[in-house]
C-alpha cells in the first residue's frame, strides 16, 4: 500500500478464522510490535484499531474486512483482517481473491471449528498459501496436538510445525523454534514487546529434537536435495531448511505452524518472521489470467514496466456520499490523475486520488504499484470491475458472491422517506454483493435479502445510525426455491395467424431431477437445418433458460433439474420469434406440472456449543425444529459440540432459545448448506 523502494519486497496477507479465534487480537499485536500503534487495543473493550465501525465495537466482532499495513524486517506487509461470522463470508471471499497469502488462526481449545473449515476451503479454492497460528494456548483445555490432528483430518492440510509450545494452559511458558533449536519467551511486564531468545530448557530437549526430526521428514518429501542430505544423516543448514519450507508453502504442499497466545502477547514475533520468510511476495506467484476484448486469454505478469491492471474488490461509502474503491494492482502502476478504463463498462475514468488505508484512517499517496492494495477516489465501478491502462484493456475474473437466503420487508417511517430509503439501500448493495433489494409486486413493499439474521440486523441498524432513517422492519422470510420430484415430458404448440400469415411452432421438452446442489441446467438436442436456423435455436434456448427463473408454485427460481429441448418444428419460412417463445414456454409449463413440483427451503449447518448438562434439552429442541443430528463431540471443560442440519425457517429466534436453555452459557453458529425438500409435520 505504501511505495517502498524497488528492492524492498512486500506481502499481502489475510487473517482468517472462525469467530472468536483471536484474529483481530492477533492483528492488534502485529500492529503494536511493528510500531504502527503505540497502545494495545482490546476487542472486548471496543478499542481495537481494526474494529473501527460502531457496530463492531458494540458487538465485539469483526463485520467488515479492514485493511492496514506495517513493516517487519525488510518487508512491507499489507494485512486484511476478515470477519469470522458466516453472515459476512463475502468479506472473506473478496479478500482472498486479491491476497497472496493467509494466516489461519485456530483456537487451541476449540480447534478446527465450522467457519475455520469454510474459510480454509475458500483459501484453497483461490490457491492461497497459508501459515497457521494456534492461539490461546494459555487457556484451560488447550491442546496443540489435537489441533494438529484436526488440521490433517478435517482440512486435509499438511501442518509443518515451526514453533511448538513449551507447556500449555497455565503452564504455557513460551515456544520452541524447531528449525533454529531455540527457546523464545516473553516477560509479562513488557507486553510481549521484548522476546527473549535463549537455549532450550533441558526438560524440553527431547521434545525439540523429536520435533525437528518430524519437520525434516515431512519437508524431505517435498524437496529432493533435502531428502538426500537427510538420508545421508548430514547436518542440514538452516538456510537450506528455510528455502525448502518457502518453496513447499508457496506450492501449497505444507502449511507452517506457529504457537502462541495473542491476548497474553506471546508468539507473535516468530509468526511475523514466518510471514516474511515463507509467504510469497507478489512477484513470486504465477501470472493472473485475463481476457482481452477479442476473447483471448492473456497472462498478466507482475511487472512494473507493463500497462497497469487492477481489480476493484471492495467499495465503502464515505461522507457526503462519496465512494472509496479498494483496488489490488496486478501489473504496472497508477498515479493520481491517470486516465483509466473500466473494461466491463467500456468507459474511461480518471483517478482522482490514491489513498493508503490504515483501518479507519486514510493517507494520500502519489502512486500505486503492482502488488499494492490501495484506495481510489473518482471512479465509477462496482465490486469485481477491472480497471486498466487504456493501451491494454483486459477483463479479470469477477468476484463470486453467494445468493441471499433470508429476507425482511422494510418500510420508511414516513412516505417522504421512501425515495431516500431506496437510494440508501441501493448504495448499500454496491458495498455488499450478498445484499439484495427488490419491490414485492404483490404488496408493493421494499424487501431486503441477506445471508442471515445478523447480516440484516447490522444493515438495518446502519440505516438508522449512518443515514438517519428509522425504517419499520418486518419479520424474516425464507427465500425458497422450487424443483421437481419425477421425470416428465411436455409439449407446446403455437398455431395461429399473424398479419394474415399462418404460423405454427411445436416444441417438445423433457425434465429430469438431479442430485441436490447441482443447480439447474437448460440444454437442447437441436441441430441447424434449412428449416431451423442457428438464430432460431438460440431464441428457443434463451426462452428455455428464462423459464428456470420462475417455478410453477410460487414463482421462485428452479433448482436441481435438467431441462432439455428435444424437438422444435416450425412452419416453412417462418421469421417471427413469438411462435418459438410461446411454444417452448408452454412445453415447459406442461412438463413442470407433470413433474410433481415442490418447494425447497434453505437447510443450515448448525454447530451448537453447550455445557454437557443441557445436551438433552438442546437435542429435544432441535428435533422439534426438524433438526437432524449428525455428530456430537466432547470438549474439555465439560462442553459438548452438537452438529446438526436444520431448516432455516425453524431457526428464527434460536439465539434467544439457546440462551434460555443453557442459562446463557450456550452458543451456536449456522451456515447455509443447501436447498432441500422438507416434509413438515401435519
Amino acid at each position: 500500500m505504501s511505495n517502498p523502494p524497488k528492492n524492498r519486497p512486500s506481502r499481502n496477507i489475510g487473517v482468517i478464522a472462525h469467530i472468536d479465534a483471536g484474529k483481530t487480537t492477533l492483528t492488534e499485536r502485529i500492529l503494536f510490535y511493528t510500531g504502527v500503534t503505540h497502545k494495545l487495543g482490546e476487542v472486548h473493550d471496543g478499542e481495537a484499531t481494526m474494529d473501527f465501525l460502531p457496530e463492531e465495537q458494540e458487538r465485539g466482532i469483526t463485520i467488515m474486512s479492514a485493511v492496514t499495513s506495517c513493516r517487519w524486517r525488510e518487508a512491507d506487509i499489507n494485512i486484511i483482517d476478515t470477519p469470522g461470522h458466516v453472515d459476512f463470508t463475502i468479506e472473506v471471499e473478496r479478500s482472498l481473491r486479491v491476497l497472496d497469502g493467509a494466516v489461519g488462526v485456530f483456537c487451541a481449545v476449540g480447534g478446527v471449528q465450522p467457519q475455520s473449515e469454510t474459510v480454509w476451503r475458500q483459501a484453497d479454492r483461490h490457491r492461497v498459501p497459508k501459515i497457521v497460528f494456534v492461539n490461546k494456548l494459555d487457556r484451560v483445555g488447550a491442546d496443540f496436538d489435537r489441533v494438529m490432528g484436526q488440521l490433517k483430518s478435517r482440512l486435509g492440510a499438511t501442518p509443518l510445525i515451526i514453533t511448538r509450545p513449551f507447556g500449555q494452559e497455565e503452564n504455557f511458558q513460551g515456544v520452541i523454534d524447531l528449525p533454529r533449536q531455540r527457546f523464545y519467551s516473553w516477560p509479562d511486564e513488557r507486553l510481549g514487546a521484548e522476546m527473549v531468545d535463549g537455549p532450550i530448557p533441558p526438560e524440553a530437549e527431547e521434545l525439540a529434537q523429536e520435533g525437528l526430526r518430524q519437520l525434516l521428514e515431512t519437508l524431505a518429501e517435498t524437496d529432493d536435495a533435502l531428502m538426500e542430505a537427510y538420508l545421508a544423516d548430514e547436518t542440514i543448514p538452516l538456510d537450506m531448511i528455510q528455502k525448502a519450507i518457502r518453496r513447499a508453502t508457496i506450492d501449497l504442499r505444507v502449511s507452517p505452524v506457529y504457537a502462541g497466545a495473542a491476548l497474553r502477547n506471546k508468539g507473535v514475533q516468530p509468526l511475523l518472521d514466518g510471514v516474511v520468510d515463507y509467504l510469497p511476495a507478489p512477484a513470486d506467484l504465477p501470472p493472473i489470467m485475463a481476457l482481452t476484448p477479442a476473447g483471448e486469454t492473456l497472462a498478466i505478469e507482475p511487472r512494473l514496466k507493463d500497462p497497469a491492471v487492477g481489480l476493484i474488490f471492495k467499495i465503502q461509502m464515505m461522507d457526503q456520499g462519496r465512494k472509496l474503491y479498494f483496488m489490488r494492482l496486478y501489473s504496472g502502476r497508477f498515479k493520481e490523475g491517470d486516465e483509466v478504463i473500466n473494461t466491463r463498462l467500456g468507459q474511461k475514468d480518471k483517478i482522482g486520488r490514491l489513498l493508503r488505508i490504515n483501518a479507519g484512517k486514510r493517507e494520500r499517496v502519489p502512486e500505486a504499484r503492482f502488488g499494492d492494495l490501495v484506495g481510489a477516489l473518482g471512479l465509477r465501478a462496482i465490486t469485481g470491475d477491472t480497471i486498466c491502462s487504456p493501451e491494454r484493456p483486459v477483463l479479470l475474473e469477477r468476484i463470486q458472491a453467494a445468493d441471499p437466503v433470508i429476507s425482511v420487508a422494510v418500510e420508511p417511517e414516513t412516505s417522504a422517506d421512501q425515495a431516500r430509503l431506496w437510494e440508501t439501500l441501493t448504495k448499500m448493495t454496491e458495498e455488499d454483493p450478498t445484499f439484495k433489494i427488490k419491490i414485492d409486486e404483490d404488496t408493493g413493499q421494499t424487501v431486503i435479502s441477506g445471508m442471515g439474521e445478523l447480516h440484516l440486523e447490522v444493515l438495518t441498524h446502519r440505516l438508522s445510525r449512518e443515514f438517519g432513517l428509522q425504517p419499520r422492519v418486518g419479520k424474516p422470510q425464507v427465500v425458497y426455491r422450487e424443483t421437481i420430484t419425477k421425470a416428465s415430458q411436455g409439449e407446446g404448440v403455437f398455431d395461429r395467424e399473424l398479419g394474415g400469415v399462418a404460423l405454427s411452432a411445436r416444441a417438445s421438452v423433457s425434465l429430469e431431477p438431479t442430485p441436490r446442489g447441482r443447480g439447474a441446467q437448460a440444454l437442447h438436442q437441436l441441430t441447424p437445418s434449412p428449416s431451423l436456423t442457428e438464430k432460431q435455436i438460440q431464441i428457443a434456448l434463451e426462452t428455455l433458460t428464462g423459464t428456470l427463473s420462475s417455478g410453477p408454485i410460487l414463482g421462485y427460481p428452479l433448482l436441481d433439474l435438467t431441462l432439455t429441448l428435444e424437438k422444435l418444428t416450425l412452419s416453412e419460412g417462418m421469421t417471427h420469434d413469438a411462435p418459438i417463445r410461446v411454444a417452448v414456454a408452454q412445453a415447459v409449463q406442461t412438463a413442470l406440472a407433470q413433474g410433481r413440483p415442490c418447494l425447497m427451503e434453505p437447510i443450515m449447518r448448525l454447530e451448537v456449543t453447550s455445557p454437557d448438562e443441557f445436551t438433552g434439552e438442546i437435542i429435544g429442541d432441535l428435533a422439534a425444529r426438524l433438526g437432524r443430528i449428525d455428530d456430537m463431540t466432547t470438549h474439555s471443560g465439560g462442553f459438548r459440540v452438537i452438529s446438526a442440519q436444520t431448516p432455516l425457517a425453524e431457526l428464527f429466534g434460536y439465539s434467544t432459545a439457546i440462551r434460555s436453555q443453557t442459562q446463557g452459557r450456550g452458543s451456536f453458529l449456522a451456515r447455509f448448506e443447501r436447498y432441500d425438500i422438507v416434509e413438515r409435520k401435519k
